[in-house]
């Protein structure tokens, strides 16, 4: 038996993991603009609708999205409660560390701090998420590689923090999602430099089964709906938020 496993990459999903990457960004700087509700107020909903996008679409769906670039000549399937785990985090994550740094953006030691978060979040939304990751074999990793992307994971996360309260045109929150698009992808792709694959068994083409187990092939369907789930929620937030920024010039007009 050959322990080598094969890996190759499709460019199509890794180009489509970068557009959903940039697209979630887009969201969610649009969403973080409205999170301070007053002086200090901050509004928990707009912080979980940001959260979300940033997190959930363009972290989390990104991430899977760029696993089905890699193809490997072993069978694989991934489990569930750490697959939807890893979600968690990168929403959670995300919500907190915009809703914190939301309070005064301009203070350094605020966005400093929640970019430490942010990153955190999504270092352990990655890796959580390859924890989750069954096939006949395991990973063997490159600690110093991990450790890169863990440096590029809380760099990028300052920067998209700093991006999302200082862009306020739509010019401005476009290329900045881009931007934020490259630096969610670079982490995700020089962590996933850092794992090797082993395979210990003889049978490739078997992925591994069991309770709450999705094979492979499954799982952009599983994405896919995710991803649409957490699009309604986010729109709901839009339609909620332009109800109510009308009612106040509705009022105006009535008067």
């Amino acid at each position: 038996m050959n322990p080598a496993v094969v890996a190759t990459w499709q460019p199509s999903y890794i180009a489509l993991s970068y557009l959903i990457s940039v697209l979630g960004a887009f969201v969610a700087l649009t969403a973080a603009t409205r999170i301070r509700a007053g002086a200090s107020g901050i509004s928990r909903f707009n912080a979980l609708a940001a959260g979300v996008a940033l997190g959930g679409v363009g972290v989390w769906a990104m991430h899977f999205i760029g696993m089905l670039a890699l193809k490997l000549d072993v069978a694989s399937s991934y489990s569930l409660p750490e697959t939807a785990a890893s979600l968690v985090a990168a929403v959670a994550g995300s919500s907190l560390a915009l809703a914190f740094v939301a309070r005064a953006p301009e203070r350094l030691g605020r966005m400093l701090g929640a970019g430490f978060l942010l990153g955190l979040g999504v270092v352990v939304m990655h890796y959580l998420g390859m924890f989750g990751m069954r096939f006949g074999g395991y990973i063997r990793w490159d600690w110093g590689v991990v450790a890169l992307s863990a440096v590029i994971a809380v760099v990028a996360a300052t920067a998209a923090l700093w991006l999302a309260f200082h862009t306020r045109t739509l010019p401005l929150r476009a290329g900045a999602s881009v931007l934020m698009g490259v630096a969610v992808c670079a982490m995700h792709y020089t962590g996933m430099n850092a794992a090797e694959f082993v395979c210990t068994t003889a049978n490739r083409v078997v992925a591994p089964r069991g309770f709450w187990y999705v094979d492979a092939m499954d799982l952009p369907t599983l994405v896919a709906a995710v991803s649409l789930a957490l699009a309604a929620v986010i729109a709901i937030d839009q339609m909620f938020q332009h109800a109510l920024t009308r009612r106040p010039l509705a009022a105006r007009v009535a008067r």
